[in-house]
């Protein structure tokens, strides 16, 4: 039985303002007068060094207001520990632990909140380790902020019989933790009887990676569970591959699939997930407003915490920091951050990696100039007469990209392969193949993003810049939002093609799934079975109507010769839509809500 509540929930009051403190910036703001004008910057202590960092003057207000709370909460954190009257500090003595447990009813009460919430597919997996027969392993829940981990954990509490919620213990890790703390608890709660223990953020221990071997070796080994959870996904992959090799089991919380998304949030349609997709934030009616993708400025912060701040960490505590490779002169000026969430942010553009580090040029931007001008309905030239320099001024002030001649160390190539390495190792990233006929010797790549609303709030961004142009002041706000919409539209429809391409993937891993390209037109999706010999061919729109130019190319008698030449006999000819199932000219029109919602 844990210690007393009022001990209990002082300390996890504490343990709550340390996790938010945890994701706000340390140190000071400064400012220097230099030839009668004012600068600010960021003064920080990290490894050991004072660093300083230029505040651009929009971002000064946000920083302070950071910078403030951490203190605030500080202060609060230690009139907290005031308050533990000398009763709960001899309870908290008597119990013997060092760390922040919970244990008995006082999960029950942790677990309450939880109890109506729907369960992630991947919950099956949490419940068969913890009730089923693994000996001398331990669990690894790990995933990006926001997916849904703690939750898990607590749904287990939710429904466990009291005799094992008796057995249980949760145990909430903090930066200030030790390995050598956690053993001393542990060992405390297997003489108690404890069977199954929950170790939450234990990814926040600077040593954890190190050591991590400890909770195989001897605590999983003498029967205990022990599930291991947390945020810092790499730092979990570099201990699964050393320290807990062959002995841990990998759950990965980080992608969210459509069919996810409308299960257990009750949220539905393939824009929603589009614009917010990617996380397990659950606010109800307000969804919207507290996603952490609502916008841009939401999203990058997202970026800056949950992932750029995940890889930094995770390389920082690794023993002698031997996975930077060639970070690590960027990790050294301390701009490892900014070339993490440049690199996401070149990625949800669609740019080459030479937008990096040349003059930016929007590829998005030609093609909706090209869509505009062939409008059947309502054609405008109104994105051939932008401004274009200014726009692009415009999207490099948003997306805080450095031009070359800005930046203080070059973004070689090198680095930008290894930061999209890690973004495949958080799944965040993935790489799809396309193919090309009749030339079979090109391949190039398409890479997508597991999380849409990340994407749609970047893409966003693009969006506004332009309407903030002189040209677009000709048009009345009717027409503003109806080239808005348009470009949006399109922006919708390449996003959706990602998502179904990814799901598909994901779905058939012992099929190919690639986008296949002529000389002239493509198939978006071709789901090849080399065992068997055959493939399905797909076009895929985001219009709810059917018009006969949708599937031109799937009854293209030359392209679909060279595709049987090349992937065998073509099973199925399908385009995927919002619309409703059908069958027009021997092409089946499938609902894409429905397709990804039956996907295995």
């Amino acid at each position: 039985m844990g210690a007393d509540m009022t001990f209990n929930e002082t300390n996890n009051r504490i343990a709550e303002f340390q996790e938010k403190i945890a994701s706000l910036p340390i140190g000071s703001i400064t400012k220097k007068t230099v030839n009668g004008k004012t600068y600010f910057y960021h003064r920080f202590t990290e490894n050991k060094k004072r660093r300083e960092k230029f505040i651009p003057a929009q971002d000064l207000d946000d920083l302070k207001a950071k910078i403030d709370l951490r203190k605030k909460l500080e202060k609060e954190i230690k009139d907290l520990k005031k308050q533990l009257d000398v009763e709960d500090l001899s309870s908290l003595q008597e119990s013997g632990f060092i760390t922040n447990i919970l244990m008995g009813e006082d999960l029950r009460l942790f677990a309450r909140s939880v109890r109506t919430y729907k369960k992630r597919e991947c919950f099956n997996q949490l419940y068969d380790y913890i009730y089923g027969d693994f000996k001398d392993k331990v669990l690894i829940l790990y995933g990006l902020r926001r997916t849904g981990k703690t939750t898990m954990i607590r749904q287990i509490f939710a429904d466990m019989q009291k005799s094992d919620l008796a057995c249980s213990a949760f145990i909430q890790i903090t930066a200030k933790n030790t390995l050598a703390e956690v053993n001393h608890d542990l060992k405390i709660l297997q003489k108690q009887g404890i069977k199954f223990v929950f170790l939450d953020e234990v990814t926040l221990m600077e040593d954890f990676i190190e050591g991590a071997a400890l909770f195989s070796d001897i605590f999983a080994s003498c029967g205990m569970k022990v599930v291991l959870s947390g945020t810092d996904s790499l730092g979990f992959i570099f201990t699964e591959d050393e320290q807990l090799y062959d002995r841990g089991i990998l759950l990965h919380t980080t992608f969210i699939s459509y069919r996810e998304f409308e299960m257990v949030l009750g949220i539905h349609g393939i824009d929603e997930y589009i614009r917010y997709g990617g996380t397990m934030s659950m606010s109800g009616i307000n969804y919207n407003e507290n996603s952490p993708f609502a916008d841009k400025k939401k999203a990058d912060e997202y970026v800056d915490t949950a992932i750029a701040r995940n890889i930094q960490h995770s390389l920082r505590c690794y023993q002698y920091e031997n996975h930077f490779r060639n970070l690590k002169d960027l990790y050294e000026k301390d701009e490892l951050t900014s070339v993490v969430n440049r690199v996401v942010e070149d990625i949800n553009h669609r740019f080459t990696i030479d937008v990096l580090t040349k003059n930016f040029k929007s590829h998005d931007l030609g093609i909706s100039a090209n869509n505009l001008r062939k409008d059947r309905e309502n054609p405008n030239d109104i994105l051939d007469r932008i401004n274009t320099s200014k726009v692009t001024d415009s999207i490099k002030k948003l997306l805080n990209i450095l031009n070359k001649e800005e930046q203080k160390i070059d973004i070689k190539h090198i680095h930008a392969l290894e930061v999209k390495e890690y973004l495949d190792l958080l799944d965040l990233t993935c790489d799809i193949d396309v193919l090309f006929l009749p030339d079979v010797s090109t391949k190039t790549t398409r890479t997508l993003i597991s999380q849409p609303g990340l994407r749609y709030a970047q893409s966003g961004a693009l969006i506004n810049s332009l309407l903030i142009d002189k040209e677009f002041s000709s048009l009345s706000f009717a027409e503003r939002k109806t080239v808005q919409e348009r470009i949006l539209s399109e922006i919708r429809g390449r996003m959706l093609e990602d998502i179904v391409l990814l799901e598909t993937k994901i779905s058939n891993p012992k099929q190919q799934v690639f986008v296949l390209q002529f000389p002239v037109g493509e198939f978006d999706m071709v789901i090849f079975d080399p065992d068997a010999g055959n493939c399905k061919i797909f076009e895929i729109k985001h219009s709810d109507k059917v018009v006969s130019t949708q599937y031109r190319h799937l009854v293209d008698i030359k392209k679909c010769a060279d595709t049987e030449h090349r992937f065998g006999t073509i099973l199925g000819k399908y385009v995927l839509y919002r619309g409703e199932n059908k069958i027009i000219d021997g092409i089946q029109y499938l609902n894409v809500e429905e397709y990804l919602r039956n996907l295995a």
